[in-house]
């Protein structure tokens, strides 16, 4: 694995750790797509950090449990706001 790979990878983990993000939030903050946000953490991070990868799958598999609520929060914000 590049070496920028492997610092990108281990950014977008403690980043994600630290601040409980989506994958579609992170994507954003690095300029990447959300398909390599996910390869990263899902596939690369386990290889080089499997402590982070673990903990970091707690955040993504909570966020993906919540996501229909969000969602609903958006509609009700949306036409709320017409």
């Amino acid at each position: 694995m590049q070496e920028y790979i492997r610092k990108r990878v281990l950014d977008i983990g403690n980043y994600i750790l630290e601040s409980s993000a989506t994958v579609r939030q992170t994507a954003d903050v690095f300029g990447v797509s959300k398909s390599t946000v996910h390869k990263d953490v899902t596939e690369r991070l386990k290889l080089i950090n499997e402590a982070l990868a673990m903990e970091v799958k707690h955040i993504l598999e909570t966020n993906k449990a919540e996501r229909h609520i969000r969602g609903g929060e958006a509609t009700r914000k949306k036409y709320r706001e017409n």
